[in-house]
């Protein structure tokens, strides 16, 4: 316990020490400012660890990741018992799937049997990324340690330990009434299979909060960054300072890069999923309406719709929300910056800031496949319509051919 003490008051030493900052602050809020992100997440991570999805562990100032550990074990027991789950649910729906005639019945039950496939792909792109989101999160932890250097303040996240306990609810809860929903309002969807379908849907849902916190802590600390530089510019503009800040502001621009690359697969078949999932909703719904209009089973397909269109809009919209914030602030600063008042040093680290913002942009990228933000959306939503229009074209020349067979056969009576 002496040793593990002593190497921490020695690290906190160095890092104080590293690059002559000047600040000289309590070393409780320094250990604090450490600590805090671990805290505020401890909800978020034990319910992933809960669902067998991302066995990390929480150690003094890391998030690790280990095979062997007891996390790694109780997932892999968790997915062979809700495996037999869905394997079960899925023979059921696989054999209805083959006695379906009607076409429409048949797209009704390519839904049910799609929505079993995440829970396959949890090895993928759960288990195979798990070391890398472990050291994501770590470099929070490492970011709010040079965060207080520089700044000499506490990098606080003030609402984000209440946004997860919501969201952890909210998910489960979500999670729940969407399930019932379908089981009353679809038919073939019995209540006993939602069993199987819970932690899917669950994790569906925890992956676009996962997001949506991992953003807006993000924009927290931005926030944070660009207050502190507009304070520091109005005080003091030497070289110096603006220098720490630079380098401040790539390592929170490599977090939200890094943030892109570490779930990548999670967030390419997470889209994938969700616009497969509209497409086959939207049709189904407007076949049923064109065949037989309005009924229970129409306002299942939609409720299955809308739920899909309102993840997607999430993902999309919280990670162009990060991207557009990220940068924002302190260009505004340093574009407002008065050069007149600097020495060249300065001005060379203003001009050396600005190039750096331009060279190393902010983006959500999926490792370079791909960047999520709103025209992944857009593009999303041509690419569903096309799909649409061709397969409302193919319905109408089933009814049409309906029609004239009927038709046909009126005239031959």
């Amino acid at each position: 316990m002496a040793i593990f003490f002593c190497k921490n008051i020695l690290s906190t030493i160095f890092l104080l020490t590293q690059h002559g900052n000047l600040h000289r602050v309590p070393k409780e809020a320094f250990f604090r400012s450490r600590f805090r992100f671990y805290r505020d997440h401890k909800l978020l991570l034990k319910l992933f660890v809960f669902l067998g999805v991302m066995p990390l562990a929480r150690e003094a100032g890391k998030v690790t990741f280990n095979w062997k550990s007891p996390q790694m074990l109780y997932a892999i027991f968790f997915y062979i018992f809700t495996s037999t789950l869905v394997l079960r649910v899925g023979y059921e729906r696989i054999k209805m799937l083959v006695t379906i005639t009607e076409f429409d019945e048949y797209i009704y039950a390519i839904i049910f049997i799609i929505f079993l496939i995440p829970h396959f792909w949890i090895p993928y792109v759960g288990w195979a990324v798990a070391h890398r989101v472990a050291y994501y999160k770590t470099m929070w932890g490492s970011f709010q340690v040079r965060f207080y250097r520089v700044t000499g303040t506490t990098l606080t996240f003030p609402t984000l330990n209440a946004l997860i306990i919501i969201l952890f609810i909210g998910c489960v809860l979500l999670s729940i009434v969407f399930l019932y929903s379908l089981s009353r309002l679809m038919d073939g969807f019995l209540l006993w299979h939602t069993i199987a379908y819970f932690h899917i849907i669950t994790m569906i849902n925890m992956n676009a909060a996962l997001l949506y916190i991992n953003s807006k802590a993000t924009i927290t600390a931005s926030n944070s960054l660009s207050t502190c530089f507009e304070k520091e510019m109005k005080k003091d503009c030497n070289a110096r300072q603006i220098s720490q800040y630079r380098i401040l502001w790539l390592n929170l621009s490599d977090i939200l890069q890094t943030l892109g690359n570490t779930y990548a697969r999670t967030y390419s078949t997470y889209c994938l999923f969700m616009a497969i999932n509209i497409t086959i909703g939207s049709y189904g719904a407007l076949s049923e309406i064109f065949d037989s209009g309005f009924s229970y089973k129409v306002l299942g397909l939609i409720v299955l719709t809308i739920y899909c269109a309102c993840l997607l809009f999430i993902v999309c919209n919280c990670a162009h929300n990060a991207t557009s914030v990220i940068a924002q602030g302190v260009q505004d600063t340093l574009l407002s910056a008065n050069l007149l008042r600097m020495d060249i040093q300065a001005q060379k680290e203003i001009d050396l800031f600005i190039s750096a913002i331009e060279l190393n942009p902010p983006v959500v990228s999926m490792e370079g496949y791909g960047l999520i933000n709103r025209k992944l959306l857009t593009s999303t939503i041509s690419t569903i319509t096309i799909y649409l229009i061709v397969l409302l074209q193919f319905k109408l020349s089933i009814i049409t051919e309906k029609t004239l067979r009927a038709k046909f056969a009126t005239q031959l009576k």
